[in-house]
């Protein structure tokens, strides 16, 4: 075997969460050495998905300085209409709406593709990863001082701190032993993105129906974004329609909100499930994104859980870093962990709870969801406090959720 390759940080993964992690590190601790590690090519492949952007995590690449690119190809989301409907309803009855706005004039979200958040984050970054893929982890191993890597082509890395952002289905974190929780919801997630007659205005659709959430999600132009959530059986029936007739299936569920419908981009599906890691680190390792979690779209808080967990643990290990502490130490990735649980697992339960309520066409189940949607319609404050939990935005947490340099 070849020596071993120091370095002070390696990230296995090179999504949004791993790129945004690298970034925040690399521009606060200069001459740090970063590795990434991932099993395909750096920047390879055509995403054509897109991702709701929370203000709290907006405020993360506006402090990296990657937001203005990002900006660029973005789509402000200026207001929500939720709807529900029975499974043979023809209406779609407007139960609640919320204004767009953090604060006058700051969206709570904006709606990002995702090629172009990787373009920018790519671009921030230059030369300032050293790079390994595509490349396959073979062994990892970790003592007091260091985590070791082998990979697949013989090479060898060491580092104080390893980070998991691999996705989940982590292979690093089942080498490190780290089991999971969780729940298999029986159901599919299906995406694509469309044009359509009508203008969105910037509006985001929740239409709740018997199977799950359709949510219909503002993009530039008379396009949107849909992510929709069925049974099993019924997603492969979708899955297997030509464009013409998914156009028609997605009319019908809309309800013609936005008239009539072209589809852009094949439709994808993927299972959805309820899983948390029962440790959010291990030995010289800490796992971020959906390594960490995966929670149920229904919210469309999945990524800006996984940046939330950059934000704080970019803090702790730049600081440990600083103080000239040993930054993969149990005690820095303690702090991260306890910064990233109870939020995480809040998170978790809101979903799960939101999605069983939501997911059925029980009529007296319906009657009171759709009954307290009016209440929560009329009541200002509570809307108001709904709409800064879903922007992310607090106070007392990771300094680039605030807009602040680490």
């Amino acid at each position: 075997m070849n020596r071993a390759e120091q370095f002070d940080v390696v990230i296995v993964g090179a999504g949004q969460v791993g790129l945004t992690l690298a970034l925040a590190v690399s521009q606060s601790a200069r001459g740090i050495r970063i590795a990434m590690l991932d099993r395909r090519p750096l920047g390879s492949g055509q995403d054509n998905r897109a991702s709701a952007i929370a203000a709290g995590v907006r405020r993360v690449f506006e402090a990296l300085g990657v937001w203005p690119a990002m900006l660029e190809q973005a789509q402000a989301i200026t207001a929500m209409t939720i709807t529900d409907s029975g499974s043979g309803d023809l209406a779609r009855p407007s139960f609640l709406s919320f204004a767009g706005d953090v604060v006058p004039g700051e969206a709570f979200a904006h709606m990002v593709p995702n090629a172009a958040s990787m373009v920018a984050l790519l671009s921030a970054l230059g030369d300032r990863l050293t790079v390994f893929a595509p490349v396959a982890i073979t062994s990892f191993t970790t003592d007091a001082r260091a985590a070791h890597i082998e990979l697949d082509d013989g090479r060898a890395l060491t580092a104080p701190l390893v980070v998991a952002a691999d996705g989940a289905q982590s292979a690093l974190r089942s080498m490190a032993g780290i089991g999971v929780t969780g729940h298999d919801y029986q159901q599919m997630g299906l995406v694509t993105t469309i044009a359509h007659d009508l203008p969105h205005d910037g509006v985001a659709y929740e239409h709740f129906r018997p199977a799950g959430p359709f949510a219909s999600l503002p993009l530039p132009g008379n396009r949107s974004s849909l992510v929709w959530t069925e049974t099993l059986d019924e997603a492969q029936r979708l899955l297997r329609l030509d464009n013409d007739a998914l156009a028609v299936e997605i009319e019908t569920a809309m309800g013609s909100t936005l008239g009539a419908v072209t589809v852009e981009t094949p439709l994808r599906g993927f299972p959805l499930k309820l899983q948390l890691a029962r440790s959010f680190i291990g030995q010289r390792l800490a796992l971020v994104g959906d390594a960490a979690h995966v929670v149920h779209p229904i919210a469309g808080q999945g990524l800006n859980l996984g940046l939330k967990d950059v934000a704080a643990l970019a803090e702790v290990v730049v600081e440990a870093i600083r103080l000239g502490l040993d930054h993969g130490g149990d005690g820095v990735l303690e702090r991260y962990q306890a910064w990233r649980r109870f939020d995480t697992a809040s998170m978790a339960a809101m979903t799960h709870g939101l999605n069983g309520l939501f997911s059925n066409d029980i009529a007296p189940v319906r009657a009171i969801r759709d009954l307290g949607l009016g209440l929560v319609d009329r009541a200002e404050p509570v809307k108001s406090a709904l709409i800064r939990t879903a922007s992310g935005v607090s106070s007392g947490g990771p300094r680039l959720l605030s807009g602040l340099p680490i």
